[in-house]
């Protein structure tokens, strides 16, 4: 029997999956919780993948598909969710990978976010970024940060995403969401844009090059506050990418406009629950203080640790700090914790310290070193 679509979807929404991997010579594969689960026994034939990926693709993206190798969009599916889906050539044979984004915009206290966090984000302008890995969340945090702006101010909102994950209606706030490849060529020449649209809040879905991070500066710099996403993991490592992505006669410059402009970074990752069912969000957050500001300008990011360490009055915390906390109220494993930590040994220590003395020792992986930077 041929799959179909929509039942495939219907499947991974019934189990609170993630995403869903179709790929030729393998049945279909959800992820669910966090790990991998087959939705069928029979292999999926070359013409199957093609007839499902033209059952959601657009002529232009199968276009793009063929011209490319890729394409990236997304689609309403009934009145239940929105998908995220990225259509490729593997191996000559078409592959996807749809990832579910829920309708409905969790709440602060639904995804474990600092309430702290609400009067970082409500300034009239600065830089605030998400950063993770992909699938760590940062969509779904950014998300109810705008939704929660969208409802407590008179704002001009803009975003501008690749594709569009979750649709935002007009609240107290005015939402304008611009699709990249859609509505705009770039990222970079939609910020550009923006700046002549009488913007409050611009958030951009990705920072991934140099004229787009130069320009996400800018913008936070003139008087807008500005939201974007790095593929980074933590404050130091953020900070360095961005003065890393510019040439050695403007990291000055980067330097100094970072200091006086960025307001918070914040971290994540997500883990699967004890239980085994659904994931949870652990958050390093740093709050820019003057003492932080003079680290960025100073060139001594590698001290912005201990800083964090010391500001919890603040409203900071580290990532092993809060990935600490998890483990210690019984929400998520130890070896998970571990394997997210941004050191394994200092998380060990911590966790020792804390007089957790019913911790299984960690195991780390053959030939692998136990630190994890």
């Amino acid at each position: 029997m041929a799959y179909e679509m929509v039942p495939l979807l219907r499947m991974l929404i019934d189990r609170e999956g993630s995403d869903l991997h179709l790929a030729v010579d393998n049945p279909p594969v959800g992820r669910v919780h966090g790990h991998l689960q087959y939705f069928g026994e029979t292999p999926l034939t070359a013409d199957d993948t093609e007839r499902l990926m033209k059952s959601v693709a657009s002529v232009d993206n199968q276009q793009e598909l063929q011209e490319v190798g890729g394409s990236d969009f997304g689609f309403a599916f009934e009145d239940i969710a929105r998908f995220r889906v990225s259509i490729f050539k593997q191996k000559g044979y078409v592959g996807m990978v749809l990832r579910l984004i829920p309708r409905k915009i969790l709440t602060f206290e639904e995804i474990g976010l600092p309430q702290s966090l609400k009067q970082v984000i409500n300034q009239p302008r600065g830089l605030i970024l998400v950063t993770g890995p992909t699938g760590s969340g940062k969509s779904t945090s950014l998300a109810t940060m705008i939704d929660w702006l969208n409802g407590e101010f008179d704002h001009h909102i803009i975003t501008i995403e690749d594709p569009i994950e979750y649709y935002h209606s007009h609240k107290k706030s005015i939402v304008t969401q611009r699709e990249v490849g859609v509505d705009v060529p770039t990222f970079a020449e939609a910020l550009r844009r923006a700046l002549r649209q009488d913007p409050d809040v611009i958030l951009v879905g990705e920072m991934r090059d140099l004229e787009t991070i130069g320009a996400a500066v800018t913008a936070a710099e003139t008087g807008h506050l500005v939201f974007g996403t790095l593929h980074t993991t933590g404050a130091v490592r953020t900070i360095d990418r961005i003065v890393d992505a510019f040439p050695t006669n403007q990291q000055e410059q980067i330097r100094t406009q970072l200091a006086g402009n960025l307001k918070s970074i914040i971290s994540q990752t997500l883990l699967p629950r004890k239980s085994g069912f659904g994931r949870v969000a652990a958050f390093e957050v740093m709050i820019t203080t003057p003492a932080i500001q003079n680290l960025i300008r100073e060139n001594k990011s590698y001290r912005i640790t201990s800083a964090i360490q010391t500001g919890h009055k603040f409203g900071m915390n580290l990532l092993d700090e809060h990935l600490l906390m998890l483990y210690k109220r019984g929400i998520v494993k130890y070896e998970d914790c571990v394997s997210k930590s941004q050191s394994a040994d200092e998380f060990e220590a911590a966790a020792r310290a804390a007089g957790l003395e019913d911790m299984p020792a960690a195991k780390p992986a053959p030939g692998a070193a136990t630190a994890r930077h």
